[in-house]
């Protein structure tokens, strides 16, 4: 088993040499992967070529390109499906700047939810969920570019050296197996229909629980696709709304793919559709802001999802379950689809909720196996956390 230290030794030999060697001091073993386009790597334990040779066009396609763009994103393909050819890493730990950290980054997210992480980069104060994506890559700051080892980066790469020696070392137990994982979706105005479907399964089943923010459902369909998941309650789909109107909770387009692709038992709902999810109100866009908008805390804004956007969320939920050739079962809640949707409450609206189910009604595909629901509830009510659970037993192999 080994520690992979990964990076560009054209550029940055001598830095990523320090940290394979602060590893090997801790004890562990250490190797120096080669990642570079541009020749040199004589410090390197596994050589750029060798990385590059896993390019399904080979070590060419790589190597051989004349512009660097193409060569990193060459060499990210190559590096992703090198590491899979590997069942003996311990830990990853990356080092670079904008080009290498999305390089590196690229190949780290293709590895297990579980596995050690951990990239140094120049760009890790920022917005790193480009490179984060749906996976647990930990981001470190390198505070000064890695470009030389001085008093601050011999400090740094030594603290990230010794940070994934740790991970490496204390390997928390995964406890697979003790009671079978379930994936949740929940935001905060679907919280007391998701704590109560935890209640009900939380002493058979492993409740994992994510929040709809966009990367959360991605990270659940990612343990889906990686095997981790029996099933999954998709009680809050709120994602689609952002991703069809333009909020910035959005899912991607494979949103229910891995339900797809596994046949999952899949229970759903429409938890929290009726709002698309902005920042603070200064950054909802003008052509927004004479919408019906609520202001949910100082950082989050939600406008109100008209009929026509409502309808657009359910033709194009029912066209992706219709995808899906394990069991589906999918409850509307009738009473309101979250907890400001409710008589009384700022997003309260027949007519959109109406709007919503009557497009899942008329573009869902009812079989068997793929069944529309209806209750008389709102989504919060526990009665309706007790249906969704009742369905979820009732598909789900024991």
């Amino acid at each position: 088993m080994a520690v992979l230290v990964i990076g560009t030794c054209d550029t940055k030999a001598a830095e990523l040499a320090y940290a394979r060697d602060c590893i090997r001091a801790a004890g562990l073993a250490a190797q120096l992967v080669d990642v570079g386009t541009r020749g040199g790597g004589d410090e390197a334990d596994v050589t750029a070529a060798e990385v590059a040779g896993h390019h399904p066009d080979g070590a060419a396609a790589v190597l051989g390109a004349t512009d660097r763009g193409v060569a990193v994103t060459a060499m990210a393909a190559a590096l992703t499906r090198y590491l899979g050819t590997r069942d003996d890493i311990d830990a990853v730990l990356g080092l670079g700047g904008t080009g290498n950290t999305a390089l590196v980054t690229a190949a780290l997210r293709a590895l297990p939810v579980g596995l050690p992480k951990l990239m140094v980069s120049t760009v890790a104060s920022g917005n790193v969920a480009p490179y984060v994506g749906a996976t647990d890559i930990t981001m470190m700051h390198s505070v000064v570019d890695i470009a030389g080892l001085n008093a601050i980066s011999r400090r740094v790469i030594a603290n990230a050296a010794h940070a994934v020696a740790g991970m490496a070392t204390w390997r928390a137990a995964s406890g697979i197996g003790d009671r079978p994982a379930i994936g949740m979706t929940m935001f905060g105005v679907t919280t007391p229909c998701v704590t109560e479907i935890r209640r009900l399964l939380e002493q058979d089943h492993d409740c994992l629980v994510f929040h709809a923010t966009g990367t959360g459902g991605q990270s659940m369909e990612k343990l889906a696709d990686g095997g981790f998941l029996r099933g999954v309650i998709d009680a809050t789909t709120t994602e689609v709304a952002d991703y069809l109107v333009g909020g910035v909770f959005a899912c991607s387009e494979d949103r229910f793919g891995a339900i797809a692709r596994t046949g999952l038992p899949y229970v759903g709902s429409t938890g929290a559709v009726d709002m698309v999810n902005f920042g603070a109100m200064d950054t909802v866009p003008e052509k927004f802001r004479g919408r019906r908008l609520h202001v949910h805390n100082a950082q989050v804004t939600l406008m109100r999802t008209t009929p026509e956007e409502n309808a657009a969320i359910g033709a194009w939920i029912a066209a992706r379950l219709n995808l899906c050739p394990g069991p589906v079962r999918f409850l509307l809640p009738l009473g309101g689809v979250s907890a400001i949707d409710a008589p009384g409450q700022p997003f309260h609206d027949l007519a959109a909720d109406e709007a919503l189910f009557q497009a899942l009604r008329r573009d869902l595909r009812q079989t068997a196996d793929r069944q529309l629901i209806e209750l008389p509830l709102h989504i919060n009510d526990p009665e309706f956390a007790a249906a969704l659970v009742r369905e979820f037993r009732a598909i789900v192999t024991p």
